[in-house]
């Protein structure tokens, strides 16, 4: 029910995950008359892998945290973080309220031992025709440096059980690469990772290393995350707008006309997996179940990106990969 379209994205995107997954099946949590209107067009076959289970009301997006969690009770959003909690379900997504998520998923869920607080961690595609681990993107806008070690090693054991990297490269975002710049708490976080054997700390990279592949893990405080990543999306949905749009060319000679679509066709081709709807979907990490944040504005596509995200994160047991391997990293590098 949450995020800026509701149903009329949310359930068409399910339709689609489904399609695609013939092992998938999803609770649709909400208004049942909403979800079923939004249904009435869907594939039968498809239909009977999905339950509706009934909401009393929504979280609204720009409800406060802590009211809304006061209050959640019988909301949607707390209904499908218990489908989780109480085994029904192995992963949860919404594309709603991101404080409420993170405050009743802490909640519902609880932290793995040794993680105070869980990240938002998303992969971004870069230069080196790899993925960069980018945490926190938001779920804790105020970090101490604790927090931002403990990021660091949840974001290096998920690109080695994820991405088969061995010895994940892990930086922390800075305003310079020099050591004494920043916050204390990230130069503080940075003289623990530098001591650290078990995680292949190499400093710190600005804002335009971003997509350069010079890390493998991307350390950061959610408001930092949450900036940095909206920007990057912002200006890249402006460049794939600029190679779709036409612009002026009617007036152009045909030739020019030719050209320039041309041109489109090739730049589109080697700079479409820039597309931020490619990469939707945020797993909530240090918890001890799945919960995916999908962007409020998500379109149809992007969504169903968000529910494969879950699919893949259950079916490689993320939570329990990383539960594992904490109890070995995170009392050597406290």
């Amino acid at each position: 029910m949450g995020g800026d379209f509701g149903p009329c994205v949310t359930v068409p995107a399910a339709m689609q995950a489904l399609a695609s997954h013939s092992q998938l099946h999803l609770l649709l949590v909400g208004n049942p008359d909403e979800i079923s209107t939004s249904l009435a067009k869907a594939d039968s076959a498809l239909r009977a892998r999905v339950q509706i289970i009934a909401a009393e009301s929504v979280i609204a997006s720009d409800a406060r945290p802590s009211q809304a969690i006061r209050a959640s009770k019988g909301s949607s959003m707390r209904i499908a973080l218990e489908q989780v909690r109480d085994g029904n379900a192995v992963a949860c997504i919404s594309a709603g309220n991101t404080g409420a998520l993170m405050g009743l998923a802490t909640l519902l869920l609880k932290p793995l031992d040794g993680i105070d607080r869980p990240a938002l961690i998303t992969m971004l595609p870069n230069q080196q025709q790899g993925k960069t681990l980018v945490l926190d993107l938001g779920a804790n806008v105020d970090c101490d440096s604790a927090m931002l070690v403990q990021f660091a090693v949840m974001g290096a054991v998920l690109a080695e059980e994820f991405l088969a990297i061995a010895r994940p490269r892990v930086a922390l975002l800075n305003i310079g690469e020099e050591e004494s710049k920043g916050l204390s708490s990230i130069r503080d976080a940075a003289s623990i990772l530098r001591n650290s054997p078990d995680i292949n700390y190499i400093g710190y990279l600005e804002g335009n290393d971003l997509l350069t592949g010079k890390t493998d893990v991307l350390v950061c405080d959610g408001f930092v995350g949450n900036v940095t990543l909206k920007t990057m999306e912002g200006v890249v949905r402006m460049f794939i707008s600029l190679l779709k749009s036409p612009g002026g060319c009617n007036k152009r000679a045909w030739w020019l006309r030719l050209l320039g679509r041309w041109l489109q066709k090739r730049l589109s081709k080697r700079f479409g997996h820039l597309n931020p709807d490619q990469y939707n979907g945020a797993c909530l990490l240090g918890l001890r179940g799945t919960v995916i944040k999908s962007h409020g504005a998500a379109n149809q596509r992007a969504f169903t990106v968000a529910i494969e995200q879950a699919e893949q994160a259950a079916q490689r047991q993320i939570p329990e990969r990383i539960a594992r391997r904490l109890q070995a990293v995170l009392p050597k590098s406290d």
